[in-house]
């Protein structure tokens, strides 16, 4: 079979659990022709991404995709990022408590990159089981964007194939019951859609 590696963030922001991990845990072991390896990350700049590459490496056999989830608090819609920019801008404290703003993911490194996955197909793919998506072309300026770059900087002009999706909040997230969530079902059944579209 081919090998997934998938992976969630850990809760940040003074929240008890984010929605990207609780989703990436419930997902079955095998979609379709991927095998599923399954990694929590900490959401914490340059770290996030180190501990991908080290789960990568533990894997038995390489990687042929890797596609972290993230958590993007008020979208309504589950989002395939299209892109990374070479930008750290934080508005809050990561998880080691660093607030790191205008700096580059890595110096010297292209300004962008597309990921390398099938973004408008994976959308299309969540959108025919019924449920709410768009692709997405910002991934922001926090970790979710910095372990985005970072990864696909590592495995450019490789066969390893780099994705991210952003989940919503969990209902019990938003105290505004008008606010936009998710539920924990739906967006297992997302991430199934979207790797199913996977080549």
């Amino acid at each position: 079979m081919k090998q997934l590696l998938i992976t969630g963030f850990d809760p940040f922001g003074g929240a008890s659990v984010n929605p990207a991990w609780e989703a990436v845990k419930a997902l079955p072991d095998e979609i379709g022709a991927y095998a599923v390896t399954k990694q929590q990350i900490p959401t914490i700049f340059g770290c996030a991404a180190e501990a991908v590459l080290n789960a990568a490496d533990r894997m038995t056999s390489p990687p042929d995709v890797i596609l972290c989830i993230g958590q993007a608090g008020g979208r309504a819609a589950v989002t395939p990022e299209f892109a990374a920019i070479n930008y750290r801008h934080a508005s809050i404290p990561d998880n080691a408590g660093c607030i790191i703003q205008d700096s580059p993911v890595i110096p010297g490194a292209p300004a962008a990159y597309f990921a390398t996955v099938p973004v408008h197909a994976m959308t299309a793919a969540i959108q025919a089981v019924g449920l709410c998506a768009k692709t997405s072309y910002s991934a922001g300026t926090f970790v979710c964007n910095d372990v985005l770059y970072s990864l696909l900087h590592r495995f450019s002009g490789t066969a390893v194939r780099v994705g991210f999706i952003h989940v919503p909040f969990l209902p019990e997230q938003v105290s505004d019951a008008a606010a936009p969530s998710m539920s924990l079902a739906d967006m297992v059944r997302a991430l199934t859609a979207a790797v199913t579209a996977l080549p």
